[in-house]
């Protein structure tokens, strides 16, 4: 999926859409038409896009983990993902994929594994029937800080790879 004509960057942007809120979409949207980079936005059912070249939308199976085989399967080194689910995280990093959640953390090897760790604690005692509580609603706030981390990784992408 990465692009290889002219003046467009040579990598590729996939998100894992069935749960990335409608205003992060926005602007990876912007971002992906401002750059002229491709963006893939991979869920189970059809999410409202708006219309551009370069952004894409695909739709596969209903079964658990199916947007993340896609996205692992399509995914090179270079390219970008958006994702809330940590394990998909850390099989997309070890690849050489430059991975941001939602609220603007982006996963690297040195973290992505304590985070995992972390998700498996707070399972843990849920399960047990302790009330631990999850991230919150997403906030202006939040916007604004995956915003400014993704717009940074991107420049940062940009410059690392250049036109394709």
């Amino acid at each position: 999926m990465s692009s290889a004509s002219g003046n467009e960057p040579s990598f590729h942007i996939w998100v894992d859409a069935d749960s990335c809120p409608v205003r992060v979409r926005e602007v990876i949207c912007r971002a992906a038409d401002r750059t002229g980079t491709g963006a893939t936005f991979v869920a189970n059912r059809k999410i409202p896009l708006p219309r551009s070249p370069r952004i894409e939308m695909v739709v596969v199976g209903s079964e658990e983990g199916s947007a993340d085989r896609y996205i692992a399967g399509h995914a090179q080194n270079g390219d970008m993902a958006i994702t809330r689910d940590i394990p998909h995280a850390a099989d997309l990093v070890e690849r050489g994929v430059v991975v941001l959640n939602d609220r603007g953390t982006v996963y690297s090897s040195e973290n992505v594994r304590e985070r995992l760790s972390v998700r498996d604690f707070m399972y843990d005692l849920r399960t047990q029937g302790i009330d631990v509580p999850e991230g919150g609603p997403l906030g202006k706030r939040d916007i604004a800080q995956f915003a400014q981390a993704f717009d940074r990784e991107l420049t940062r992408r940009m410059r690392e790879n250049g036109p394709g």
